[in-house]
């Protein structure tokens, strides 16, 4: 098992994931501009697109609250609180490298637990405002967790099985030779699918859907709204971040310090999430949950199935 990371990591841990959502939502700002406007003119065009969103938090910042008839404020800014919570809670096993900030035994079963708990933040964002279109976007969030968890739980599962751990530590270990990506590409995808999916973004942004008028954002203002939008961005930075230790042998790699390729690592997934979220189309709830129990789970446990094989004949 490898050494855990110094005590400072803890406080080191929710910093560190917070600037990274900052520079992607900075990098996807940049990406959303130049398709409209087309390619920036200069260097500091860029840099004016890429600060979009810190412009963004500091307006939320100075804008008042507002609030519905009958709101149940303390229910809904729980859901709201939740959200980052449960992204930095979620992160605690991260490895950087080698050494993990926290790497209990069922470190795999910790990371979906705390992914979990998003649904019920989620939702109660919704309720909490006592409006039908916040509402609406509550339960969306639930239909769609419905749709993507159990191909997530069977792909994380499946990496764990080909490591015979389920902690974060030894799941990185197993791929020193070989990353799982290579040899559970199906897993991989998607995890990758369902990491998008659990940020509720892009094609999965149908909790926040302009349908409903924001959906579960619809009445949040200031800081409530700051975040959880901020909060969304964690949770799209932990989910990417796991994928490393999980299937792209997290500090494994020639040359560089393991701490450099887990960052490099995490930045190319978190750029393929941004991208992705413009290439993929946006489904219906309904159809997604078709295509996800009709084809994604039965591919999921296929994987499991040829991983299971693998491991028991080494």
């Amino acid at each position: 098992m490898p050494d855990a990371a110094p005590l400072w990591a803890t406080v080191i841990l929710p910093i560190a994931l917070v600037s990274v959502a900052v520079v992607t939502a900075g990098f996807d700002a940049v990406l959303s501009a130049a398709a409209v406007r087309g390619r920036p003119g200069s260097p500091r065009e860029v840099g004016t697109w890429a600060a979009a969103p810190l412009r963004e938090a500091f307006r939320l910042l100075a804008q008042q609250p507002r609030r519905t008839i009958a709101a149940d404020v303390a229910l809904g800014r729980i859901g709201v609180v939740l959200v980052p919570v449960a992204a930095v809670l979620a992160g605690a096993v991260l490895p950087l490298g080698f050494r993990p900030v926290s790497d209990p035994a069922v470190g795999i079963v910790w990371f979906n637990a705390m992914e979990a708990l998003a649904w019920a933040a989620v939702w109660l964002t919704g309720w909490g405002p006592n409006s039908a279109l916040s509402l609406i976007g509550g339960y969306r969030f639930l239909a769609q967790g419905l749709a993507y968890e159990l191909p997530h739980m069977f792909a994380i599962t499946t990496a764990a099985l080909g490591a015979g751990s389920l902690r974060v530590g030894e799941v990185v270990a197993a791929q020193d030779g070989l990353w799982f990506a290579v040899w559970m590409p199906v897993a991989f995808l998607v995890y990758l699918l369902s990491a998008m999916a659990m940020s509720f973004r892009g094609p999965f942004g149908h909790p926040l859907g302009r349908d409903t008028a924001g959906g579960a954002a619809m009445e949040l203002s200031g800081v409530d709204r700051l975040v959880l939008l901020g909060g969304r961005w964690l949770l799209m930075v932990v989910t990417a971040a796991v994928s490393v230790p999980l299937f792209l042998g997290g500090g494994n790699g020639p040359l560089l310090p393991p701490w450099a390729w887990t960052l490099l690592k995490t930045a190319l997934v978190l750029a393929a999430l941004v991208a992705g979220r413009r290439l993929l189309p946006t489904l219906r709830m309904e159809r997604y949950t078709e295509f996800a129990w009709l084809v994604l789970v039965p591919a999921t446990l296929l994987q499991a199935l040829v991983v299971a094989v693998v491991v028991l004949n080494r």
